[in-house]
Order: structure tokens, then sequence, then C-alpha cells
């Protein structure tokens, strides 16, 4: 725990609280916009969670990965596959989850871990096998240009239009309609394949931000003004490219890659500031405990989630609706009561994470 960068682990925790939070509204009827994703182009608050969550597997990588070299480069490639393998079958499991419930035949393949799986693998191979940090950084921008590419030139009139996409396309012929995400109002999936270039690169970023601004541990005050700098650069890029190239979540945009990392890169460096600067780090508890079982508390919400929506009932409605319409809505007005049933409801998960983190048990997925 020594070695463990605070700011890091805050950072994660801060994620997963807001996935959860953003995830779990007691009705998607009665939501705030800054807590609802943009409709297509464009970029919320809530746009920002997923991408922060890849953009800290970099840092962690930049982190764990210190003494990759060539003799071991195989076998830790090996341990990334298996991991990303592991965390794609979980996954595909939640999908399916509480099996009765849905038919293999209309199961949904993708998926938010199955997202995090592919460009770990990804992401991971591309780390093993390039050393220098210049050569990586021209593969991150690689990614990015070849899916604006592919995505412009081969997706017709509207190449960045719901129905007509080259990603959406990929997905039918590879996957087929019934096995897509449909809350579009058409079969298309937000974490499809051609996605997964531009969701690398924010990996990728994220490990060449990380392994630059720690090489001597925490960073000082002149590292963090290199961070301001990145910030900025990248914001700046993401919004001349949003030109041409609108900044987007569910197609994950070279911009929306950028813009994101920009802005998370500049709420680090803050997080570093306070936290490992400054060392006022009294309020991060609550984020540390997530932060140390990120995955493990991502997948209990999806799972408790299911069983107080399928599973679990109050005569023939769910407890998931019954406890929304019964408590919260006869405490407080509609979007209040749906923001507070996703606090209390993140607050369940939270308790089971602060249980483990207090036994010191930390879940490997």
């Amino acid at each position: 725990m020594k070695n463990r960068i605070l700011s890091i682990d805050v950072l994660r925790g801060l994620t997963i609280c807001l996935m959860i939070i953003v995830n779990t509204p007691g009705s998607w009827s009665y939501v705030y916009p800054p807590l609802q994703h943009a409709s297509w182009h464009g970029c919320t608050p809530t746009d920002l969670v997923f991408p922060s969550f890849l953009f800290v597997i970099g840092l962690s990588m930049s982190i764990s990965l210190k003494k990759l070299n060539s003799s071991n480069a195989i076998p830790i490639l090996k341990k990334l596959i298996k991991r990303g393998g592991i965390i794609f079958i979980i996954g595909l499991l939640l999908n399916w989850f509480p099996f009765y419930q849905t038919h293999i035949s209309d199961l949904r393949v993708f998926g938010v871990l199955q997202r995090i799986a592919l460009v770990f693998i990804l992401a991971g191979i591309l780390i093993s096998l390039i050393r220098q940090t210049s050569i990586l950084i021209i593969t991150a921008f690689t990614l990015l240009i070849t899916h604006w590419a592919l995505l412009y030139f081969l997706g017709g009139d509207n190449p960045f239009g719901l129905e007509t996409n080259l990603g959406r396309s990929i997905d039918l012929f590879v996957i087929g309609e019934n096995h897509m995400y449909n809350g579009f109002g058409v079969p298309f999936d937000p974490e499809g394949l051609l996605g997964t270039l531009s969701s690398s690169a924010q990996v990728l970023l994220g490990y060449i931000i990380g392994k630059n601004i720690l090489q001597k541990g925490i960073p000082s005050a002149h590292e963090l003004n290199r961070l301001a700098l990145i910030s900025l650069m990248l914001i700046f890029i993401s919004l001349i490219w949003n030109i041409i190239y609108p900044i987007n979540k569910p197609l994950w945009t070279g911009s929306y890659t950028l813009y994101t990392t920009g802005i998370i890169t500049g709420v680090w460096g803050i997080l570093i500031w306070i936290i490992d600067i400054r060392k006022k780090d009294r309020w991060t508890l609550p984020f540390k405990v997530f932060g140390q079982n990120p995955l493990a508390s991502y997948i209990l919400s999806i799972i408790v989630v299911k069983l107080f929506i399928y599973v679990f009932k109050v005569g023939n409605t769910s407890l998931y609706g019954w406890s929304f319409k019964n408590i919260f809505q006869t405490l407080f007005d509609n979007h209040f009561a749906s923001f507070t049933f996703a606090l209390v409801f993140t607050f369940m998960i939270w308790l089971v994470a602060f249980w483990l983190y207090k036994k010191g048990k930390i879940i490997k997925i």
C-alpha cells in the first residue's frame, strides 16, 4: 500500500461511485439532465464517467507494468489476455442474469465490462510490444485516426448517424440484431466492436501520461504544470476536431476520447495537488473504499439491481419499483426522489465494499 498513489485510488473510486449512481435512478423518467447521457452528439458530466475508468486503467498499468521488459513481456501478456477474457465472460453472464429472464438467442453480447475487457487486451498487447513512448503516442493517435477514417469513408452520406454508422453495420454482420443493445430504438451497440479502437487509445493515453508523470513517484509542482498543459492541449485539439468529427460517446469518436481524456487529466491533476501534495485526504475514505475493489463493486451493483427488478417482488411489482414509489416518492419530489434512491442504493453497495476494505480484502478479477 505504501507505493500506491492515493489520487489514483480516489479517482478510480469516484468513477465507480458515479457509475453506480447514474445506472440506478429510482426511475428513468425522472433523472436530472447532468446525470443523463447526451442523446447522441455532445458530452454531459455523465459521459465522463466510463472514459474516466478506462483512463485510470491506463494509469494503473503505467505503475503495474513499470518493470515490463523483453524477458517478462510474454508471461505478462498472457496474464493480461487471461484477465481480459475473464472480465468479458463475467460481463456476458451479467447480461444474461438471472438467466431465466432472457433466452440465449436474444442475449446481448457486448456491454460495459466487455468493452473494458477488449480494450484491456488490445492496449495490453500494444504496451507489451511497444517500449518507446514516442511510438506508443503515434500508435494511440493511429487508432483514433483509423477509427475516424473507417467511419467517415465507409459510413455513406451520414457517417456519424445512428442508423448509418459503420460500427452498427459491423455489429449487425458479426453478432446480429438480436444480440445488440436496443435502447436507441434501433439495434445499435454503444459498446460495439469498432469503438474498441478509440477506447483502447484512451487506455494508452492514460498509460503514457501516467508513465511520464509518475516517473519519480508522486508528481511535483513542475510535473503538475505539464499535466495542466496536456489537459488543455487535448481539450483544444478535440474541440477543433469536433468541427468535422463530432464528440460522441455511443460511437466513442476520437474527438470524444481526446475531450474526455483532457478533462479527466485535469481532474486528476487537481486531485494530486489536494491529496498527494497538500495531504488534504481526510475526505477521501468513501472513494478509497470503492477504489480498492472497483470491478467487484460494479459487478455487485449490477447483480443487486437485477435481483431487485427480476427476482424480489412485492405483489406483482418489482422491489426496485415498489421501493421508489412507496418510500422515496412519498418523501421527495420525483426527480430528487429518483436521485436519492440512487444515492441510497450506492451506499448499500459501498457498505459491502467498506467491509472488504476493513478486512483488507482485494477481489482480483
